[in-house]
C-alpha cells in the first residue's frame, strides 16, 4: 500500500486505471475535468479528476479548482461520501474557484460501476 498522495500512490493509481480500461462513464462525467489542490502537513498536492480518472498535476481542460484537505478528498472522491462533501462545502473545508456549474455536473451524474470499482481498488491500495 502506498501513502495517500505520494508519488508511489499516483503510480499505483495510474496502474489500476490502465488495468480498469473503459470506465463506461455517463457523458456528464466523461466530459468533466476538475482540478484539486490538496493541503496537508507536507504542503500542497495538485491533481485532477479528468474524464473520471485521477491524475497527478492539474488539467488544462478544467474550469474549476477545488481546494481541500487530504481527508476530505479521500472521503469525497475515493469513498463517494456525498454527505461528507456537502458538510465540507458548507463548513468551508472545500473552497471553489472557477465555474460552479462543474460541481453541479459532478453532484448529479452518477459514477459508473466500473468507476466505483476502480476507486474501490485505489482506496484498498491507499495507506
Amino acid at each position: 500500500m502506498a501513502a495517500f498522495l505520494t508519488d508511489d500512490w499516483f503510480a499505483t493509481v495510474d496502474t489500476l486505471t490502465a488495468e480498469a480500461g473503459d470506465l463506461n462513464l455517463p457523458p456528464a462525467l466523461a466530459n468533466l475535468a476538475i482540478n484539486l489542490v490538496v493541503t496537508d502537513a507536507a504542503g500542497n498536492t495538485e491533481l485532477a479528476l479528468d474524464a473520471g480518472k485521477i491524475q497527478k498535476g492539474l488539467s488544462t481542460k478544467a474550469k474549476t479548482t477545488l481546494n481541500m484537505d487530504a481527508e476530505t478528498l479521500r472521503k469525497v472522491f475515493l469513498e463517494f461520501d456525498m454527505a461528507a462533501a456537502m458538510q465540507a462545502f458548507m463548513t468551508g473545508k472545500i473552497k471553489v474557484q472557477g465555474d460552479m456549474s462543474q460541481l453541479m455536473a459532478l453532484q448529479t451524474a452518477k459514477p459508473s460501476q466500473e468507476q466505483k470499482d476502480l476507486f474501490k481498488k485505489v482506496l484498498e491500495q491507499t495507506a
